[in-house]
C-alpha cells in the first residue's frame, strides 16, 4: 500500500461515536487499501461522553486492509493549546512528529524529525477552503491534502454526519520514500481526526487549527 502516491481518506459515517475510523482507498478504483482506527482504550473512550477528547491521549493505527498488518501509527498525548503527535513505523521507530501551531489564522502543523529538527510544515486555508500543503523547510512540495465533497450528496452527508473525505497526494519526487508517504498520510489523519475537538460539541479540525 505504501508504494502508492495518491489516496482517498474517507471517514466512516456515524451519528454517535466515541472513536474515529477511516477507510483509505485507491482514488481511481475505490479499492480498499487500508483502514485507520482510533484505539484510545475503553476507559478513555467512555470518558469522552463527559470530557473533551483533547484532554486525553489517543492512538491511531493504520493497518493494511487485506491482511491487517500494521503499517504505521500516530500517538497523541493530552493537550490544551498545542498538541504533539508522534508518527511511528510498524516496528515502533519514530519517523517524526507534528506540533500544532499556536494563534494562527490559516492553521497547520510543524513537522520535526526524530532529532527534533524542523523538517517541514503543513500549511492550509480556512474552514471552507480546506487545502493543505506539506512542504520542507526550504519550500519543496512533499504532498497535498484537499477535502472532497463528492457533489450534492457529499455536501448533504457532511451537513448531517461527521463524515469527511480527503484526497491525499504525495509528490512524485518522494515516490521512493515510504517515510514521506507515511508522514503525509499521517498529516491528513492528524488534521481531521487526532487534533479535532468532539464534533458533537461543535468543534472541528478547522476550528482547532485556526480554519
Amino acid at each position: 500500500m505504501l508504494d502508492r502516491t495518491r489516496f482517498i481518506v474517507k471517514e466512516r459515517v456515524a451519528f454517535i461515536k466515541t472513536t474515529d475510523a477511516y477507510d483509505i482507498l485507491d482514488p481511481e478504483t475505490q479499492e480498499p487499501l487500508a483502514e485507520a482506527l482510533e484505539t484510545p482504550g475503553t476507559v478513555v473512550a467512555t470518558l469522552r461522553f463527559v470530557i473533551n477528547r483533547n484532554w486525553m491521549p489517543t492512538t491511531v493505527e493504520v493497518r493494511d486492509k487485506q491482511n491487517g498488518q500494521l503499517l504505521f501509527s500516530l500517538h497523541r498525548g493530552s493537550f490544551l493549546f498545542r498538541a504533539r503527535v508522534e508518527v511511528k513505523d510498524a516496528d515502533g521507530h519514530l519517523l517524526g512528529y507534528f506540533r500544532s501551531k499556536f494563534l494562527t489564522l490559516t492553521g497547520g502543523l510543524k513537522v520535526f524529525d526524530p532529532a527534533d529538527q524542523l523538517w517541514a510544515e503543513v500549511k492550509g486555508g480556512r474552514r471552507w477552503f480546506f487545502d493543505y500543503h506539506f512542504r520542507t523547510a526550504d519550500g519543496i512540495e512533499i504532498g497535498h491534502v484537499t477535502k472532497q465533497l463528492g457533489g450534492i450528496k457529499g455536501i448533504i452527508k457532511e451537513m448531517f454526519t461527521s463524515a469527511d473525505t480527503f484526497l491525499v497526494e504525495v509528490d512524485e519526487h518522494f515516490a521512493d520514500h515510504p517515510s514521506a508517504r507515511m508522514l503525509v498520510l499521517g498529516a491528513a489523519i492528524a488534521i481531521d481526526m487526532v487534533f479535532k475537538e468532539d464534533k458533537s460539541g461543535g468543534g472541528s479540525a478547522a476550528d482547532l487549527l485556526g480554519g
